[in-house]
């Protein structure tokens, strides 16, 4: 602009940030431009959803017999979803388009946050020794936790929308600290860093402690001495200039890696196992759906393989629980006899939505009924071979494509068939079988509390990591429950030392042993030496959350909370 004399000084540059009441400003803007040949920048246009449709007539209207000099810039942010997509596609196809796309990599978004700042920065305190050295391993950090979102759930439970903001409030932050302090206030830093500045955007609990452990592990004393890595590899460097930094990173940064942020190489797998899941998805839904118009039935092959499948169902389909009868044969009403019967009960509402759904759609595709939109979005779900979203608002958090989500149904319900013949506790329960797992390791507090009479607000679960399997337990044990059926994810579990190692290459989930989980008072947990470690009923984590259980570690748990590591009901 300025090389061809356009500058908001002058006047020939119009720039509106576009927000509540700017439409009328954004308009007269236009209008005068397209006479006198200005430049019009208009910010922020996916603000003004309502306006925009206006603002496709405008750029039309004046885009025939306005000056040889007037041009229209516009920015917006990006959709997060295709189904937000807002902006005419008037203005799209007669537009030049260029996108800013965010860095990809660890080098690329190093670089970038160091870019951010200049020579007159790293000079600007006067203990510049210290100042260097935390405003690299910041830049490392702020870099690590803005790339870990590709490795979705297992980089962080939530997507946060980290910003260079952050980064550039952080350095004046510390910069005054610096100057204001006569030592290194490094608690003080590390509060300001993580809870504020960065965990201000940080909704989750187990984020929260993901973000202070990054910042224990590359913000400390020990740096000053050259001493600390940032990953495997790549030490925090001298006290260089500028330039410096950037060679630097460019000569020692080790090659992009999950290691790079902590995390096991098969955070990888999992992260472009789900990229290549959703590309088939998306590619198997745009195909044409054919009617079979060479056989003159008119009926498409949807609607065929809809209708092999829905059979398929509902022949497997067990009978409903008989609640009134099992009511009364449950005559002593203990805490595991209620988590039964609560399970049975809610089984029931699943199943009969199935049947139900199920029958109409019968009924539909036979031309007995008229197919509804519900019929349709339940037809196409079978022949996608997803779970239909009828089903999963009465059902429990599960991954599963449709086939091997009716399984594992199937399986669910005869645990608790087996269960309330004689509500009888199992040798070992399946814990991930549960709707409500917490109602069950809930009850296993309340009884062990009634039997020894202590107070359940003073009381925790102690888990104890077998060496069993689970054909080894014939018997339950005479506290407590043995658990199976849960997998752990980031890292393994050793059977012989009895201590989570790290995972093997390939192995996305392991296997757990059984478990012992018993009841006991606060103050005889045992805290040294474990890894307080989350567990959730799938992948997704985050909201699927269950429950904390200590596990031993020989290494210390930075190393495990970095990898993200945890235990997952469902594989």
């Amino acid at each position: 602009g300025r090389k061809l004399d356009f500058t908001i000084d002058n006047g020939r540059i119009h720039n509106v940030s576009l927000g509540q009441g700017q439409e009328v400003v954004a308009e007269r803007a236009l209008e005068v431009a397209a006479v006198q040949g200005h430049w019009v920048i208009l910010q922020n246009i996916h603000l003004v959803a309502r306006w925009l449709s206006t603002l496709e007539k405008l750029v039309e209207q004046y885009s025939l017999g306005s000056h040889a000099d007037y041009r229209v810039f516009m920015s917006a942010e990006p959709a997060p979803i295709p189904e937000a997509h807002i902006i005419p596609q008037g203005l799209l196809e007669n537009s030049i388009k260029i996108t800013s796309e965010p860095p990809t990599g660890m080098h690329a978004n190093l670089h970038k946050a160091l870019d951010l700042f200049t020579q007159d920065t790293l000079e600007m305190c006067s203990k510049e020794m210290e100042f260097k050295c935390i405003l690299f391993a910041l830049c490392y950090f702020h870099a690590v936790v803005a790339e870990r979102r590709k490795f979705g759930p297992q980089g962080w439970n939530r997507p946060y929308p980290f910003n260079n903001g952050d980064l550039t409030i952080s350095i004046n932050v510390l910069y005054n600290y610096l100057e204001a302090n006569p030592k290194v206030p490094w608690d003080d830093l590390r509060y300001l860093f993580g809870e504020i500045m960065y965990g201000g955007h940080i909704t989750d609990d187990w984020d929260r402690r993901l973000c202070r452990t990054y910042l224990s592990e590359y913000i400390r004393p020990e740096m000053l001495e050259e001493e600390v890595y940032l990953a495997p590899g790549f030490l925090i460097p001298p006290s260089l200039d500028y330039k410096g930094y950037h060679d630097y990173v460019d000569d020692n940064l080790p090659p992009e890696s999950p290691y790079l942020y902590g995390l096991h190489p098969n955070a990888e797998i999992g992260f472009l196992t789900v990229t290549s899941d959703r590309l088939l998805q998306t590619v198997l839904e745009m195909q044409p759906k054919e009617s079979d118009a060479a056989g003159g039935s008119g009926v498409s092959r949807e609607e065929k393989a809809s209708k092999s499948v829905l059979d398929e169902i509902m022949e497997k389909l067990p009978e409903p629980f008989n609640m009134v009868e099992m009511m009364e044969k449950a005559e002593d009403k203990t805490p595991y006899v209620v988590v039964a019967l609560q399970e049975c009960e809610r089984m029931n509402i699943l199943t009969h939505e199935i049947r139900r759904s199920l029958r109409e759609l019968d009924l539909g595709l036979k031309g007995e009924l008229t197919i509804t939109s519900e019929m349709e979005e339940l037809a196409n779900a079978l022949f996608y071979n997803n779970v239909p979203e009828s089903w999963t608002r009465y059902a429990y958090p599960s991954l599963l494509s449709l086939g091997a989500w009716y399984t594992d149904l199937l399986l669910r319900i005869r645990d608790l068939e087996v269960w309330t013949t004689d509500f009888a506790l199992p040798a070992t329960v399946w814990l991930g079988g549960f709707f409500n797992p917490q109602s069950f390791l809930t009850a296993i507090m309340q009884s062990m509390a009634r039997k020894n009479e202590w107070p359940l607000d003073k009381m925790c679960l102690s888990v104890e990591v077998t060496k069993k399997n689970r054909e080894d337990v014939t018997a339950p044990p005479r506290e407590g429950s043995y658990v199976h059926g849960l997998f752990m994810e980031g890292a393994r579990w050793d059977i012989p030392t009895g201590v989570i190692a790290d995972a093997r290459l390939k192995e996305l989930t392991s296997m757990m042993p059984v478990i012992l989980i018993r009841a006991i008072p606060v103050d005889r947990m045992d805290t040294k030496n474990i890894y307080e470690c989350p567990v959730y009923k799938t992948r997704m984590r985050g909201p699927t959350y269950v429950w904390t259980f200590n596990l031993k570690t020989k290494e210390k748990d930075a190393k495990w909370i970095l990898a993200a590591v945890a235990l997952l009901l469902q594989q």
